[in-house]
């Protein structure tokens, strides 16, 4: 559906590289969260699996949403929550996502650009209307998401702006985004044109659940594409298929030049063929919901890296961005992450 078309900006620029003119481009899931507050009888009543992604038809959607009874509706999606962090650091960031002509289609690509955040959306596809997200917090702060991807998912290569690619310092793709094989096809495209314009390619493996569904494609598009890779514990350990954290540090050495691993409360780990940099959290006060955690954390890892700092500097950044955000509801920074710097 809507992937019929040429390629979008076949021809672009001179291999030759040039100044890149934003530091991230993102490529996700463009969708809409629905955040709602609820306790732990309420994921046993709706059968949720508690701290997970599950995808779910829109009849299913309709359900939640009834039953929540309310809930605060904002522009999401783990890669457009990353761009608009490297914004509000003060980056240049842009984002390439699938939305319908619908009223939440126009609302996410406005509060993108609002927060100075290039959009490059792709081709609508017939009736298929804009993904949400309906994530229900509990009170000890975990997210459970479920997700009507809608049109998002249908990404396809001809969706992906090749200029905008091409012009990123950094490409960072959404490992959600990963479900269908025009998506994966859409991946290595992206990648494949980044790197021959002599970008950085990053990947995100979103969710533990996710790796569980793909996950000897991801050890080949890490082995084969990925410079850069995020992603939390549990999800570095289901990649690998191993029992330790030593053990899936080990692997991902071989695997990747880089990776940025966030372990909760105990910080994060930055992890290089010639070196383990150990980085401590922030302290919070209240951690009132952990939505955009890691992907704030990209944030600003991916602009202490674009601007040159040392990893242990991009890795702090990465802890503030998390740490703003998960002091409340949404997963997107209520003030200026500048500002915290």
């Amino acid at each position: 559906m809507g992937c019929s078309q040429p390629l979008a900006s076949e021809a672009v620029s001179s291999p030759d590289r040039v100044p890149a003119l934003y530091d991230v481009v993102g490529i996700g899931n463009a969708l809409v969260d629905v955040i709602a507050h609820a306790d732990d009888s309420f994921i046993e009543l709706e059968s949720l699996v508690k701290g997970s992604m599950t995808l779910i038809e829109s009849d299913r959607a309709a359900s939640l949403y009834k039953a929540l009874g309310s809930g605060v509706e904002m522009s999401g999606g783990s890669a457009a929550n990353t761009m608009c962090g490297v914004a509000s650091f003060g980056g240049r960031a842009a984002y390439i996502g699938k939305v319908s002509n619908d009223d939440l289609g126009q609302v996410f690509g406005h509060d993108l650009r609002a927060v100075g955040v290039a959009f490059r959306p792709g081709a609508p596809a017939g009736d298929m209307p804009t993904g949400s997200c309906i994530i229900v917090v509990t009170p000890d702060a975990q997210r459970t998401m479920n997700t009507h991807l809608g049109v998002s998912s249908l990404l396809c290569p001809p969706d992906i702006d090749l200029d905008t690619v091409a012009a990123g310092a950094v490409l960072y793709m959404e490992g959600y985004l990963f479900d269908r094989p025009e998506a994966k096809e859409a991946f290595r495209h992206a990648s494949q044109t980044a790197h021959q314009h002599g970008r950085m390619v990053s990947l995100t493996l979103s969710d533990s659940f996710c790796v569980d569904r793909h996950r000897d494609d991801f050890r080949a598009l890490v082995s084969d594409e990925v410079d850069i890779l995020f992603g939390n514990e549990d999800e570095l350990l289901s990649l690998y298929e191993v029992s330790s954290f030593d053990e899936a540090v080990a692997a991902v050495r071989a695997d990747c030049a880089m990776a940025a691993i966030t372990r909760g409360a105990v910080g994060s780990v930055i992890i290089t063929r010639d070196e383990i940099l150990v980085i401590d959290a922030e302290p919070v006060d209240q951690v009132l919901d952990t939505t955009g955690a890691g992907d704030l954390f990209a944030s600003g890892f991916l602009y202490g890296l674009t601007k040159g700092l040392p990893l242990v500097e991009c890795g702090r950044l990465g802890s503030i961005a998390s740490a703003e955000v998960i002091s409340h509801v949404g997963p997107r920074p209520l003030v200026e992450l500048r500002n915290l710097l």
